[in-house]
C-alpha cells in the first residue's frame, strides 16, 4: 500500500467496533484472532462504513441495495498516487485545498473517491453517475454530512452511450480525471469469474457464489469492458483536452495495458504514466495521460 494510507498496518478492530456499533455482529475468530468473513457482502459492508466512519470523519454512510462496496483501503491507495501524479506538475508539491478540481467517472452511491480526497486532500470533486438511484442515494449521503455539501457536486449522465460530453461543462477546468471502469464484458463473463473468486475465498466448498462486493450491472459489465471503456475515455478526453491536465483510469487486467498505450501513443499524448499498486495478493494499476 502507498506510505500514507491509513490501512497500512492493516484493521484495528477494536477501535472501528467503538466507532461503529453495527460492525460487531460480523466479527468472527480465525485462528485466534479477531476478523470478519470477507465472502459474506454485509460483513465486507459493515467492515467498510466502520473505516469511513472512523477514519474519514462520516456520521452516516450507505450504499444502495446490492451496489458496489467499495474497498476502502484500495480506493484510499487510488486517491494518495493520484495526489503523487499532481505533484509532478506542481514543482513536486502535492497541491490541496479546494481550489484543486477532481472529476469522477462513475462516483455511484458511496461516493467513495470523493469521500477520500475530500478528507485527506480538501479537493473539491464532481461525480458523475448514469443510475438515478445511485444518484439520489449518493445526495443522501452528502446531505447527511455536513461538510461533505461543500466539497461534491454529482452530475448524472442521461446517456449511457457517453462518458465526458453533457458532463462538463465550458466553465469547467479539471486537475484530474479519475474512474474505476466496469471490469466485465458481459453479464455471463461476470458470473464466471466471480465463481472462481468466491470458490478461491471458500476453499472450493459447494456454497452457492456470492459476490463479497456485491455491485450493479453498470457498476460491473459494459460492452467490451474495460479496456472498451477506456479507449472511449481517451478519446473523450482528448476532445476536453483544454479544461482536463491529467485523466486517469484503473486498469484491472494487464494485458489492457499495450492496446491502451497504443491508442494514447497514435493519438500523440503528452504524456503517458502507469503506476503500480498493490494491496495483499491483489495487483491493479493507475494508466494516467495528459494531451498538453
Amino acid at each position: 500500500m502507498h506510505n500514507r494510507n491509513k490501512h497500512l498496518n492493516g484493521y484495528d478492530l477494536k477501535k472501528l467496533k467503538s466507532a461503529y456499533k453495527g460492525l460487531s455482529s460480523h466479527i468472527i475468530q480465525n485462528n485466534q484472532k479477531d476478523t470478519i468473513d470477507f465472502s459474506n457482502p454485509k460483513s465486507v459492508l459493515e467492515l467498510n462504513k466502520a473505516l469511513l466512519i472512523a477514519d474519514y470523519k462520516l456520521k452516516y454512510w450507505q450504499p444502495t441495495p446490492n451496489s458496489l462496496c467499495p474497498a476502502v483501503p484500495g480506493r484510499a491507495d487510488y486517491i494518495h498516487h493520484l495526489a503523487d501524479l499532481l505533484a509532478t506538475t506542481n514543482n513536486g508539491t502535492i497541491p490541496t485545498g479546494k481550489e484543486v478540481k477532481i472529476l469522477d467517472i462513475g462516483t455511484g452511491s458511496s461516493i467513495i473517491y470523493p469521500v477520500i480526497g475530500a478528507q485527506e486532500y480538501n479537493w473539491d470533486f464532481v461525480g458523475t453517475e448514469i443510475d438515478r438511484a445511485s444518484v439520489h442515494q449518493a445526495e443522501v449521503n452528502v446531505n447527511k454530512n455536513i461538510w461533505l455539501k461543500k466539497k461534491i457536486k454529482l452530475r448524472f449522465q442521461d446517456d449511457r452511450e457517453k462518458i465526458l460530453d453533457g458532463i462538463i461543462f465550458p466553465e469547467d477546468k479539471f486537475d484530474a480525471i479519475m474512474c474505476n471502469p466496469p471490469f466485465f464484458k458481459s453479464r455471463e463473463d461476470n458470473w464466471t469469474k466471480s465463481t472462481k473468486k468466491f470458490q478461491n475465498l471458500k476453499k472450493g466448498t459447494e456454497a452457492p457464489t456470492v459476490q463479497n462486493f456485491a455491485g450493479l450491472p453498470n457498476e460491473l459489465w459494459c460492452p467490451g469492458g474495460e479496456k472498451a471503456f477506456i479507449t472511449q475515455l481517451i478519446y473523450d478526453s482528448q476532445k476536453y483536452k483544454k479544461q482536463i491536465k491529467w485523466t486517469t483510469s484503473l486498469v484491472s487486467s494487464k494485458d489492457n495495458l499495450k492496446p491502451l498505450i497504443s491508442v494514447l501513443e497514435y493519438h500523440k499524448a503528452a504524456q503517458i504514466e502507469i503506476i503500480e499498486m498493490e494491496q495483499g495478493q491483489k495487483k491493479m494499476r493507475i494508466l494516467a495521460w495528459r494531451w498538453e
